[in-house]
């Protein structure tokens, strides 16, 4: 796992939830945890996690995987850029397969062996950075064709464009550097 990771696990049995962060912290910079889904939103909101470490069920002797479904799909409106690999102890390839059509990047049963678990966390974390990296690329591309047609709009009359743009001279000058315009 790369420098910087944040990782967050969703997990209600404390052993377990020990396990994964024995497991986890030496390839991880930050590690938080939930033992319910209840706190889950508040916590997405006030932190920047690279990766999700979901259980399935939270609830004793539920075996259906709703409750990790349902969390998968408030994560994933939440911040769609964001991996979430889900684990459970009861599944099966139907749940697994219905979990990576709602969007999971993978799927782990426990008990798990400690380097699939990296792996998976790992390439979970990737593809999250990849996702954010492209979006922040889209955006730049988007900014860029915007200070483009207003300058285009105002042959080239830096304080129409800025102020059509909404920004002042310095800024709309930085933006232009960064692009190369």
């Amino acid at each position: 796992m790369s420098a910087g990771a944040s990782i967050l696990i969703a997990e209600d049995d404390a052993d377990v939830l020990r396990a994964a962060r024995i497991a986890l912290m030496p390839f991880a910079d930050r590690v938080e945890s939930l033992s319910s889904v209840d706190g889950l939103d508040e916590l997405l909101t006030s932190a920047t996690f690279d990766v999700v470490l979901l259980d399935m069920n939270f609830v004793s002797g539920e075996r259906s995987g709703g409750e990790g479904l349902n969390a998968l799909a408030r994560i994933r409106a939440f911040d769609p850029s964001l991996a979430v690999v889900l684990m459970t102890a009861y599944g099966g390839v139907a749940l697994a397969v219905d979990a990576l059509k709602r969007g999971a990047a993978d799927f782990i049963l426990k008990p798990w062996h400690n380097d699939k678990l990296i792996a998976a966390v790992t390439a979970a974390a990737a593809m999250t950075r990849a996702r954010r990296e492209k979006e922040t690329q889209n955006l730049d591309v988007v900014e860029r064709g915007a200070i483009e047609r207003a300058l285009a709009h105002h042959a080239g009359n830096i304080s129409l464009a800025a102020a059509e743009l909404g920004l002042s001279r310095p800024a709309l000058y930085r933006r232009m550097a960064k692009h190369g315009l």
